[in-house]
């Protein structure tokens, strides 16, 4: 397995597999109905714009293991420095430390980037994708109860930050 930046030439169509498994099997995304390729060209487009990186997990034959991404957090001036995440492994290959990889993957990145703040919004139920935020430093900020409904119930948002140390000499403005 190695680490590579992802293109939506090459994998497009892979990470829209990985998303649209997690919508319709998983309150991972409180997304209702499968993506389409025209989401995914909008989602590529909204990352080159702003420079957020789409880092990928890929086997030996070039086939795409997982990823993980970042991008606005709000689209409030202020918020310059906060950035809200997401990694999304294959269901064939969770439980193998993709997770932990691409996280400090793209926590390298965000530093890297003079990112401050990392936000993850997990649902309160996933227990798996919580530890593993624990284990990488994120503290958990808050929860918005019965923020979703999705697979006949309300489901909890629970909020994870982690503070990093960049930049060095933030700016107003």
């Amino acid at each position: 397995m190695r680490l590579i930046p992802c293109t939506e030439e090459a994998h497009s169509a892979a990470i829209l597999a990985i998303l649209n498994e997690a919508i319709v099997t998983s309150t991972a995304l409180y997304d209702y109905k499968p993506r389409t390729p025209e989401n995914m060209v909008a989602w590529f487009a909204t990352k080159r714009a702003n420079g957020f990186p789409v880092i990928g997990a890929v086997d030996d034959a070039g086939k795409l293991l997982g990823f993980a991404s970042y991008g606005t957090f709000r689209a409030f001036p202020a918020y310059k420095y906060t950035v809200e995440h997401s990694v999304y492994v294959d269901s064939a290959h969770r439980g193998e430390g993709l997770g932990r990889t691409l996280m400090e993957a793209i926590i390298a990145e965000a530093i890297a980037r003079d990112v401050h703040v990392m936000v993850g919004a997990i649902d309160a139920a996933n227990a798996g994708s919580i530890a593993l935020h624990e284990r990488l430093g994120f503290e958990h900020s808050g929860s918005v109860r019965q923020a979703g409904f999705k697979f006949g119930r309300w489901l909890d948002v629970a909020f994870y930050q982690r503070i990093l140390a960049t930049p060095m000499n933030p700016v107003d403005g």
